[in-house]
């Protein structure tokens, strides 16, 4: 990776999530004064994203097994917020080298880094099912926004459904708002949980959390079914979402009724800044998706560019803290600067545990390749273009689109406002069985400016 002579003088970090703001508090630590861009107008990050100033409801409600960790990184926000150049509310919406391009409340300007660090965490890793476009059915990140930020429940009656850690932890944090679970649907079934346990030990602590969040949803007397196959999200467009209809791992039809259903398996890491930038990708086989390719402390394939937390490699909260620290301590390493390398040492060791523990995580909530070849071509793929299955699936038969890009350019899949975030992977995997080719041949959607919509009412700031 890149380890150029770098300048000190403008390091730009943008997140600040739990990666961004452990690495700006260790740059702060060693005499450097970063600037810290954040979309959100508020500290935090997706999974200790803080409610808005006015509301006041505490943090074990509000987070749940996670409050401890919440309000200690709020904590440490707090001491160093005046300390750097924090800017919320403002989105990176392109960069070319050394010069960021942003978006703050309808302004557009410049900033100018001489060191970049991408914190852009991750977005929700989403697998298509016939009927999902209807009005209630939302992704479990977007269940989880509406929950911290304006204390509401998505619906009356909600089901959680997909695969991994954040379909418990988003569901127990509705159990425990308040909010009427009428079932949490699995996909990975009881046996892959139980050949993963060896890798899911290298971490018992985080194991028995998630085991008490199982615990939770049975106590509160909350349906919890494993092995379940994903059919349809039942309703129409007039009224919305009205129930789902799934396969048991028994092969019986199971049907819930529900007017709001969350969607979501494991995440996927935002990636188009660091695209945009030039850095390399890598193809990870633990979870059958592109990953930005960095050397063990965050370094990328662009000399002045380094990457941390999720939107490099999936690896949870915890693990973006550390990142957040050990990136920091290969720019000062770079800057020629003292580094803690017992510290350094520590960060290392720690992420070396949660990679072992991260394949657990991966055999244990496999993603569901195998339900992309098994929708129907009337299912929707892509929601914002509203392009089906079967479209794509001619894609490939008539046009011989079986690279991603080009069967966007000939189908519209990922054009939307999304931009690819959610249906861009399953799009790939349709895309392969419909080519007979594996899903990393098909490739990667490629990240383009802007990389969020930006409003046509922007305005240019001077410098």
């Amino acid at each position: 990776m890149a380890t150029a002579r770098l300048s000190a003088q403008r390091i730009v970090i943008v997140g600040a999530g739990p990666a961004g703001i452990r690495c700006a508090e260790t740059l702060l630590a060693a005499g450097l004064k970063p600037i810290l861009i954040d979309e959100n107008r508020r500290d935090g990050g997706q999974i200790y994203r803080r409610q808005p100033e006015g509301f006041t409801r505490d943090y074990a409600t509000l987070y749940g097994t996670e409050a401890a960790k919440a309000k200690n990184l709020h904590q440490s926000f707090d001491r160093l917020r005046g300390q750097i150049d924090y800017r919320p509310d403002t989105l990176v919406w392109n960069l070319t080298p050394g010069q960021l391009c942003c978006v703050s409340q309808g302004k557009h300007s410049t900033v100018d880094y001489d060191a970049l660090i991408l914190c852009t965490g991750a977005t929700d890793r989403l697998m298509p099912i016939e009927g999902w476009q209807l009005a209630g059915t939302y992704s479990l990140g977007g269940a989880q926004i509406a929950l911290k930020s304006q204390a509401v429940s998505i619906g009356h009656r909600v089901l959680f459904m997909g695969s991994g850690p954040l379909l418990y932890l988003v569901a127990s944090q509705y159990v425990k708002a308040g909010a009427n679970v009428v079932a949490v649907l699995d996909t990975s079934p009881i046996s892959k949980r139980i050949a993963a346990l060896p890798k899911l030990m290298a971490r018992p602590g985080l194991l028995f959390t998630g085991m008490k969040l199982l615990a939770q949803l049975y106590r509160a007397k909350i349906p919890v079914h494993l092995g379940i196959s994903p059919l349809q999200v039942q309703g129409d467009a007039a009224s919305g979402v009205s129930g789902v209809r799934g396969r048991t791992a028994r092969g019986e039809t199971l049907t819930v009724d529900c007017d709001a259903v969350a969607l979501g398996y494991h995440l996927r890491p935002e990636t188009q800044l660091a695209d945009l930038a030039g850095c390399r990708m890598r193809f990870d086989e633990a979870s059958s998706q592109w990953w930005l390719a960095v050397d063990e402390e965050g370094r990328t394939s662009v000399n002045g560019v380094y990457a941390a937390g999720d939107g490099s490699k999936i690896r949870g909260a915890d693990a973006a803290e550390h990142a957040g620290r050990l990136v920091a301590m290969a720019l000062l390493e770079d800057l020629q600067q003292p580094v803690n390398a017992g510290l350094r040492d520590e960060q290392r060791h720690a992420l070396a545990v949660m990679d072992e523990f991260r394949l657990g995580l991966a055999q244990a909530f496999p993603w569901p390749a195998a339900q992309a070849k098994a929708l129907p071509d009337s299912a929707i793929v892509c929601r914002c273009e509203m392009i089906s299955a079967g479209e794509l699936r001619r894609t490939v038969s008539e046009k011989g689109a079986c690279e991603v890009n080009r069967a966007k350019a000939f189908s519209r899949v990922g054009m939307g406002r999304c931009q690819g975030r959610y249906c861009s992977q399953a799009g790939a995997e349709v895309i392969a069985a419909a080519a007979g080719v594996s899903v990393q041949q098909v490739g990667r959607q490629r990240g383009q400016a802007p990389v969020k919509p930006l409003s046509m009412l922007t305005e240019e700031v001077s410098p």
